[in-house]
């Protein structure tokens, strides 16, 4: 039982570190464009 708890403990820890990785190190730019939309106003 407790080699198991280990090995859950071990992927767990890895899934973490990935994770961190993943959010340091991923080059995820956002897409930019440029939006023109007309627009009117009721004035009175």
């Amino acid at each position: 039982m407790l080699r198991l708890l280990k090995v859950l403990f071990f992927l767990v820890l890895l899934g973490f570190l990935g994770l961190v990785g993943y959010a340091y190190l991923g080059d995820l730019p956002p897409v930019q464009a440029d939006l023109s939309q007309p627009l009117t106003l009721d004035v009175d």
